[in-house]
């Protein structure tokens, strides 16, 4: 049974309406190609999806921010996201026209730039499904193999940084790890417990690939060898089809899955930075693809022009 109310399903089918007229008005005054129209046809009701079915003119440039956000974290393209905006700056030209919106709130607000490629993170979810499965294997390689996974998502580690790893740059006791980044720089980075089980799991299995009582390197090869950024590569993308994840996993992955999470968590951007080894926080802001809302309303509520114009707004309405 539908238990919608009937005045909030006819509020959404008003709604709707509006788009359907605007369209007429691009097909008939406008005489845009029906591809185009389609176009801001699935754009507009994309946008009425994610913004709750609210009225048109309520949304404010706040929604505005939230909806790039959420278009961003889901993966879309910055290029994506600018179509959708610039649909949303023609409709609402129209609905001031039509004098059923008094601003343009999508005016102002610029998409994501499209410069870097990221990859996508994993969900809590998939990293559970990738690790948890791997707890109860207790063949040498499976615990190297596991070590390695946990350290990735549980220090963010770059590819190169967890290859360089030796015997002593992890404290078991303080739970820590030293890690070299880039520019040689050297950062120290708390161990989650599950990591320091399984590191521990992996150095009483380590005595078996000893070929040479010299080697430092944390993590070795059947040879006895430190690891090969290639051999880490297939090792991953192995455990991931086993584990039921389709997307093809690589180091980095797990690294952006741990800044994402975290970001997402905490929001403290700094401490992210730090942890990820930045030198730049804009690299930082760029690589965890930071909640353009959040930015918005610390702006808005810190910066004294913006409260001056937020309560000229308020006086004026």
């Amino acid at each position: 049974m539908d238990n919608e109310h009937p005045a909030a399903s006819g509020a959404i089918n008003y709604q709707l309406s509006i788009i359907n007229s605007f369209l007429t008005h691009l097909a008939s005054e406008r005489r845009l190609s029906p591809h185009t129209v389609s176009n801001y046809q699935r754009d507009l009701k994309e946008a009425f999806r994610l913004t709750g079915q609210r009225d048109w003119a309520t949304l404010t440039v706040h929604d505005m921010r939230s909806l790039v956000a959420t278009l961003h974290r889901q993966g879309k393209g910055g290029k994506t996201i600018a179509r959708l905006l610039s649909t949303l700056r023609t409709f609402y030209n129209y609905l001031m026209r039509e004098g059923l919106a008094r601003d343009n709130p999508a005016v102002d607000v610029r998409p994501p730039k499209s410069g870097k490629r990221l990859p996508k993170a994993l969900d809590a979810d998939q990293v559970g499904q990738l690790l948890d499965a791997g707890m109860e294997k207790g063949d040498p390689l499976s615990l190297r193999d596991q070590a390695i996974m946990e350290l990735f998502y549980a220090c963010g580690l770059r590819l190169a940084e967890l290859l360089s790893l030796n015997l002593d740059s992890l404290d078991l006791s303080a739970g820590q790890l030293l890690v070299t980044g880039k520019g040689n720089k050297t950062r120290q980075l708390p161990i989650g417990k599950p990591a320091l089980t399984a590191v521990r799991r992996w150095l009483k299995a380590r005595t078996l690939f000893i070929k040479d009582s010299e080697e430092k390197a944390l993590f070795l090869s059947k040879n006895g060898r430190r690891l090969s950024p290639s051999s880490v590569q297939q090792r991953l993308k192995r455990h991931a089809l086993e584990r039921g994840l389709d997307d093809h996993l690589h180091p980095h992955k797990l690294r952006h899955s741990f800044a994402t999470h975290l970001l997402e968590s905490s929001g403290d951007l700094r401490a992210v930075q730090e942890l990820l080894g930045h030198a730049d926080l804009a690299t930082t802001q760029v690589y965890t693809h930071l909640d353009f809302q959040h930015l918005a309303q610390v702006y808005d509520g810190a910066h004294p022009r913006a409260q001056r114009r937020k309560r000229d707004d308020e006086e004026s309405s």
